[in-house]
């Protein structure tokens, strides 16, 4: 028995002195250096007691040690559990005890804190690469056996949030990520000739499992970047091949007037995803560069669904076509809707997860016996197959690639003494494709609003934080006491 993804991404590179990373600071990581401090991080996985199928909660900066990590996940078997770096204390406790991990990795900054909530060991990884972490692995052989996994074994457990306000686990095998690892590939044509900046956060599907899985699959080389830099995007452009971000790097870039035909020469693709694109920066993007900027859909539960075809019209405001190995259809109360007709998107195909961690309910509800998962989201579909989102039943705040779930916020805000109720929905947004707008009303009119912002700061991360906080009478509501959102946004989304 093989192990599924790291024999296809990571095993063949062994001998490969290609290079395949590019940090910041010049330095450069061979394939083959990664593949053998992948195998020193392995040896200090499996002394740290880490067996086949358990959890490994990783909360640390991205570094190429944090991709070697991943590397040594996979190598002994391990669920690979990545947060979101910006996740407080509260947030992070309730991950470690639903996933209840073998082994912890976060910054040094906040070991006291995650010894206090962890049950488990906890080794560290820090911005410069050093650690407990990284020091146990300096230590350790550079060659280790892999553990045998299988294509239903699980590789990742990746949270996204519900409408109940509590996250969920989605269960990714080994199966689920090759698969669209291999689409990817193939679809986009990415090659070992590739060159890709990377400056997306590694915590989540886009920068982790789309960018690096396809890069690892193809042998690229990546420009990796330790967040996003205008500046040192614009450096890289002429000398790279390929970029992976969300609608904010667009938009961003389209403010700086040295992005011309001439600087992106080299460019063959520029993909985006995570949130809505705008077709007003679609087309802007296009008038000043002369590329059409692909655009494809995907969520945490599926990886990619549909991608924007790469020989081909890519047509701004829809996502595509669904991948060669992926099937969608739109439903409306679970029957295929008509072309043209707006209903739920639902998928079936290698790519679909395995189901909520310890959610067995929820599970049944989204993942029909017929293997198709009910997204959530409303989209409307073409004779010819092709796909747009309309909108997101689940009230769904995508915000500069995040997930952002209102019930989420809204019980953080409805638990301020003097908040009578709240109403928190998205708003289009040119830079961060949507923007965290809150309606409350006030039981005393005299109330402070700054006193709810700072608490909402203190407990949630960032990128929850609403823009905006808008007092009102009342929320509007239609005849069944229901809150209309889409009222809120017509009104404040100008």
């Amino acid at each position: 028995m093989t192990n599924i993804l790291y024999d296809a991404l990571i095993a063949p590179h062994a001998q490969n002195d290609g290079v395949f990373l590019v940090l910041d600071d010049g330095t450069q990581w061979t394939y083959r250096q990664f593949v053998q401090r992948a195998a020193q991080m392995a040896h200090v996985l499996h002394k740290a007691g880490v067996k086949p199928g358990d959890r490994l909660v990783v909360q640390g900066p991205k570094t190429a040690e944090a991709i070697a990590l991943y590397g040594a996940a996979l190598q002994t078997g391990a669920i690979y559990l990545p947060l979101n770096t910006a996740y407080t204390e509260s947030e992070i406790r309730y991950f470690v005890d639903d996933a209840t991990p073998t082994l912890v990795i976060c910054d040094p900054g906040k070991l006291d804190a995650m010894l206090g909530m962890c049950a488990c060991k906890v080794l560290t990884l820090a911005k410069d690469s050093t650690g407990s972490l990284s020091r146990a692995a300096d230590e350790r052989p550079t060659d280790f056996d892999t553990v045998a996994r299988g294509s239903d074994d699980l590789a990742a457990l990746l949270y996204t949030s519900g409408t109940t306000g509590r996250s969920k686990g989605a269960m990714m095998s080994h199966r689920n990520l090759l698969s669209n690892a291999v689409s990817l590939t193939q679809l986009w044509q990415i090659t070992v000739q590739d060159r890709l900046i990377h400056a997306l956060p590694i915590f989540h599907t886009h920068g982790l499992f789309v960018a690096l899985n396809t890069s690892l699959l193809a042998g690229a080389e990546v420009r990796f970047m330790a967040g996003f830099d205008a500046e040192t995007i614009i450096a890289e452009l002429p000398q790279s091949t390929l970029i992976m971000g969300v609608p904010t790097f667009y938009t961003r870039l389209l403010d700086d007037a040295r992005l011309t035909p001439d600087l992106v020469a080299t460019m063959r693709l520029f993909i985006s995803g995570s949130a809505p694109l705008l077709a007003e920066t679609h087309n802007a993007f296009e008038a000043r560069t002369g590329h059409r900027i692909l655009e494809r859909y995907g969520m945490t539960e599926t990886n990619m669904i549909t991608s924007n075809p790469y020989d081909g019209e890519r047509i701004a405001g829809t996502v595509g076509y669904a991948l060669p190995d992926v099937e969608v259809v739109i439903t409306i109360d679970g029957q295929p809707a008509a072309a043209g007709q707006v209903g739920m998107i639902e998928v079936r195909g290698a790519n679909v997860f395995q189901g909520y961690w310890n959610m067995p309910e929820k599970t049944a509800e989204e993942l029909r016996d017929t293997g198709f998962f009910i997204t959530g989201d409303l989209g409307v579909q073409t004779k010819d197959g092709r796909i747009s989102i309309v909108g997101r039943q689940k009230d769904l705040i995508i915000s500069g690639g995040y997930n952002i779930y209102p019930k989420e916020i809204e019980d953080v805000i409805n638990d301020v003494n003097g908040v009578l109720e709240t109403a928190v929905f998205g708003v289009p947004h040119a830079d961060f494709g949507e923007a965290v707008m809150a309606a409350i009303v006030l039981e005393d009119p005299s109330f402070d609003p700054d006193t709810i912002a700072a608490l909402v700061e203190q407990l949630l991360a960032r990128f929850k934080h609403p823009r905006r906080y808008i007092v009102m009478d009342a929320l509007p509501r239609n005849t069944m006491g229901k809150v209309q959102k889409n009222i809120l946004r017509t009104a404040y989304g100008a």
